[in-house]
């Protein structure tokens, strides 16, 4: 099967950042047919995208530090196949550069054999602390932006 690509790097862009995190499939998540509720997914592809942006300083806090909210715009999913108890899994999420002030994430959801699980995507945009759509990044996002731009990008 063919991997879908939901956001593409244009040339001359950097490559996506990377992170992944580890669960394990918990009794209370699974549904009575014995596999894991699909509205459990939201929660722990969020745990990726939360362990990158902490990473980088792009977190949640960071920009709520700063009066910025980072609301989610799309979420897209698509089920590939069944995770069940108490199987453990990867959630791995990656952020495509973007000038405009948007965050474009991917993740990917692999069982312990590698295999796909589920993917997609989610969207989140910024806004000011009146709730007014920030089009350009934010001043304490600008060298992050720079240093990844030049690819000189370090932990």
């Amino acid at each position: 099967m063919k991997k879908i690509e939901y956001f593409t790097v244009l040339p001359g862009e950097p490559a996506p950042l990377e992170k992944s995190v580890f669960r394990t499939v918990r009794f209370n998540e699974i549904d009575p047919m014995g596999i894991m509720w699909h509205g459990h997914y939201a929660s722990f592809i969020e745990d990726a995208r939360v362990a990158l942006g902490n990473e980088w300083g792009i977190g949640y806090q960071d920009f709520y530090d700063h009066n910025i909210v980072i609301p989610v715009r799309k979420f897209h999913v698509d089920y590939l196949a069944s995770l069940t108890y108490p199987s453990t899994y990867e959630i791995r999420a990656r952020l495509f550069y973007s000038e405009a002030a948007r965050l474009n994430y991917d993740f990917t959801i692999l069982d312990s054999n590698q295999n796909v699980m589920a993917r997609g995507y989610s969207v989140q945009l910024m806004v000011d602390k009146n709730n007014n759509l920030l089009f350009e990044w934010p001043k304490f996002t600008q060298q992050f932006l720079a240093s990844w731009r030049a690819g000189t990008l370090k932990k």
